[in-house]
């Protein structure tokens, strides 16, 4: 009586199929299913609402239409409104101008605290953790504090000058060469310690050996800074610029707390404007076509980040 064979290494694969092949035609499945949340993510949370913003751009929206979502087409309607009129121009400048002069102070600020940080005396953790505390109060309430510090009749700040024997009695917030001016200062105080935080964790990477050759080649200070911290630094200024300008395009509560972009339209932003077109005077479509040039916008320097990224990479 004859008895089967069996292999050393236990029974034989199936036939037909190969044992290599059959895990390799499961990994693309795996694959797709570890992508698939994400991508399902992106398309309800980023896509429809971006493909609706834009379809709603080109209708006309009322109370009325925007509750039984029938409004009809108008084509570029909105668009020619809103590039008529003078309160756009003023805002798209007004957000350059903040946006610029907000990254600049954060940046400058933030960079040499980080610097003044890296050196160790006492008390150096207890300032670090102190300088966090504008990071971590909500925007709303940091408008809210310094539109009475910088009330101009009962304001702390005017208090204090008076006192020194300066102008008590500067208008702050109520006039419009000033308003602007004093919603990028809050703005800069709000994100030093972001910047900071940021640019401090990435000069602990720099290796000291760079500063100790540099001080043997008898660098300077500014010399070392600019030829050794700066070029090892960009990697980071790059992301703490990049992040800093997508947060500070789009602000709205901070203004609305402060001036809710008066005096006058003088601190009047695209942000501002897409919440008043959009729930102010509840023109929709307006607010909508705003919002598309504010998006528009940021991917525009998201092209010209990525770019830059690449050009350095070569």
């Amino acid at each position: 009586m004859t008895t089967p064979t069996v292999t050393a290494r236990g029974a034989a694969p199936a036939a037909g199929v190969p044992a290599a092949a059959r895990p390799r035609s499961r990994r693309p499945l795996a694959q797709w299913g570890f992508v698939a949340p994400a991508v399902l993510f992106m398309l309800l949370f980023f896509g429809y609402p971006l493909v609706r913003n834009v379809v709603m751009s080109f209708q006309h929206y009322t109370p009325k239409t925007f509750f039984t979502g029938e409004a009809p087409l108008n084509g570029f309607d909105n668009w020619s409104a809103v590039f008529r009129d003078a309160l756009f121009g003023k805002a798209l400048w007004h957000t350059l101008v903040f946006t610029a002069g907000s990254l600049l102070g954060q940046f400058c600020a933030g960079l040499a605290l980080a610097v003044f940080f890296t050196r160790r005396f006492p008390l150096n953790g207890v300032l670090r953790s102190l300088i966090l505390l504008p990071w971590l109060v909500p925007m709303v309430v940091s408008g809210i504090v310094w539109r009475r510090i910088l009330d101009q009749d009962t304001g702390v700040l005017n208090s204090f000058l008076d006192a020194v024997g300066l102008d008590g009695h500067t208008p702050w917030l109520t006039s419009p060469h000033m308003a602007l001016l004093s919603v990028i200062l809050v703005n800069i105080w709000i994100g030093i310690p972001f910047n900071m935080v940021i640019l401090y964790g990435g000069l602990q990477e720099v290796p000291r050996e760079l500063y100790e050759a540099a001080a043997l080649d008898g660098a300077t200070a500014w010399r070392t800074f600019r030829s050794v911290t700066l070029p090892t630094l960009r990697p980071v200024i790059t992301v703490v610029l990049v992040l800093g300008f997508m947060s500070t395009v789009k602000i709205l509560d901070l203004i609305l707390a402060l001036t809710d972009g008066g005096p006058a339209d003088a601190t009047q932003t695209l942000g501002t404007l897409t919440y008043q077109n959009s729930f102010v005077r509840l023109d929709f479509g307006a607010g909508a076509v705003v919002g598309n040039v504010l998006i528009l916008i940021s991917a525009v320097f998201a092209v010209f980040y990525l770019r830059a990224n690449r050009t350095e990479g070569k």
